[in-house]
């Protein structure tokens, strides 16, 4: 199995680069995990508390839940991975079985913040984007696909977003293996990781 980590801030096109990784593989032999659906359970708070928590810092990511579900699957092992509302800012009581493949992508803002699931990736990829163009993106999103607005995004992107990709997502460039430029030229780098994943499986055959 080869795993793959994919991070980069908010908005700046991971989703995009792991559809351009997964158009290359055969349908059958690769599987994602998104950090998204392992924010932590917070059914215990009310609606208007949930609202409040800072979904950009990696106290808001359940670790131990992905960790724990990227090792069965690396087993070979199946899994029931969790599935999160961003309308409702909490977990839903369905699951997606995820069952183990011969490449793993495991693509989040934070997923290069814990060393443990950071040592597993054998391939790890930062996206980077102007932090304009991400600003726009996430507005875009969220009001399009999340039932936020405007005021809401802006002050969320103020108070939390940006001074915790300063923080805790720019600081994890350091880890990757490759530094890819989510723009229209973004081809080159995007080729040498097809590359690079087509090598390893046939080492791995």
């Amino acid at each position: 199995m080869l795993i793959i980590g994919i991070s980069g801030g908010t908005g700046c096109g991971k989703t995009t680069v792991v559809n351009q990784i997964i158009n290359e593989l055969p349908f059958n032999e690769v599987t994602v995990l998104s950090q998204d659906h392992y924010y932590k359970d917070t059914s215990d708070l009310t609606f208007e508390e949930r609202t409040k928590i800072n979904f950009d810092h990696p106290n808001s990511i359940d670790f131990p839940l992905l960790l724990s579900q990227l090792k069965d699957l690396k087993e070979g092992k199946t899994v029931q991975q969790p599935i999160y509302s961003f309308i409702e800012h909490n977990r839903v009581a369905e699951t997606v079985t995820t069952t183990p493949r011969k490449v793993v992508i495991v693509e989040g803002i934070l997923v290069f913040t814990y060393p443990e699931l950071r040592d597993l990736f054998d391939i790890k990829i930062f996206v980077h984007a102007d932090s304009d163009e991400r600003l726009i993106r996430r507005l875009k999103r969220d009001i399009s696909e999340r039932g936020r607005d405007l005021d809401e995004v802006l002050n969320r992107y103020l108070d939390t977003l940006k001074p915790m990709h300063q923080q805790f997502i720019e600081t994890t460039k350091e880890f990757a293996d490759i530094i890819v430029p989510n723009n229209k030229y973004n081809t080159v780098a995007v080729d040498i990781v097809k590359t690079i994943i087509n090598e390893k499986l046939k080492t791995n055959a």
